[in-house]
């Protein structure tokens, strides 16, 4: 089973509660969730959540939504990760997503997953390489890798991160790198900061006639045609 789990807390500290802030009257997060459910890889989708009380509106999201919602610590994410794995499992292959990546494009995830799968290696990720716009991120990792991180890793960075310890040890785990060309690694298409929130928000406004189904190619092209929105949140 080939699980994604996506990752959401609503204590930003630059942005609280922008998981759930409203594009076009709907939370983030169901925009987001609406683009991963059309990966055509991913077998069940989980939401994990902290067990913190600001939390609590996003297990109130999940399930009117049809998702499955996991709590575990709020700074021990590689635990959360691991538990929602577990109890959502067995899972052979575990997608990691963030809730600040609303413009996630599905083809992405499924080319990491057949990279993963084909290349049999531990993680496959578009992160370290990165060609492929800041937002459009992907993970795949083997529930062994995943596992073995999870017993392992003691730093608190290592446990806030949940695949740095994997990325730390070259020598233990087996690395794919997911690129693209044209190298787009510059752009940034997360949700961070208020000026990244409004870019977002204009690209999925000037792109609602397609029914939340554009691909990354169509972004491009939006921007390209309105680079004052591009400018909005451009390094």
């Amino acid at each position: 089973m080939i699980i994604a789990i996506l990752q959401a807390r609503m204590s930003s500290t630059r942005l609280p509660g922008k998981v759930l802030k409203c594009i076009l009257g709907r939370p983030m997060l169901a925009w987001q969730i609406d683009r991963i459910r059309r990966s055509k890889t991913i077998d069940r989708l989980v939401v994990a959540t902290s067990q913190e009380p600001s939390d609590d509106p996003i297990e109130d999201f999940c399930d009117p939504v049809g998702v499955a919602c996991y709590r575990g610590a709020l700074h021990d994410v590689l635990a959360r990760f691991h538990g929602a794995a577990t109890a959502f499992g067995p899972a052979e292959h575990v997608i990691r997503l963030t809730g600040d990546c609303p413009l996630i494009d599905w083809t992405v995830i499924d080319a990491a997953v057949e990279l993963q799968l084909r290349a049999g290696s531990d993680l496959a990720g578009n992160g370290i390489e990165r060609t492929y716009p800041d937002g459009l991120d992907v993970e795949v990792i083997s529930f062994p890798a995943l596992d073995r991180a999870y017993r392992e890793a003691t730093s608190a960075s290592a446990r806030e991160h949940v695949t740095q310890y994997i990325y730390s040890h070259p020598e233990a785990f087996r690395l794919a790198h997911l690129t693209q060309t044209p190298d787009l690694g510059v752009l940034r298409w997360t949700v961070d900061t208020p000026a990244d929130f409004e870019m977002v928000e204009r690209v999925f406004t000037g792109l609602a006639a397609r029914g939340n189904e554009f691909l990354q190619q169509d972004i491009l092209d939006f921007l390209e045609q309105h680079p004052d929105i591009a400018a909005i949140n451009a390094p």
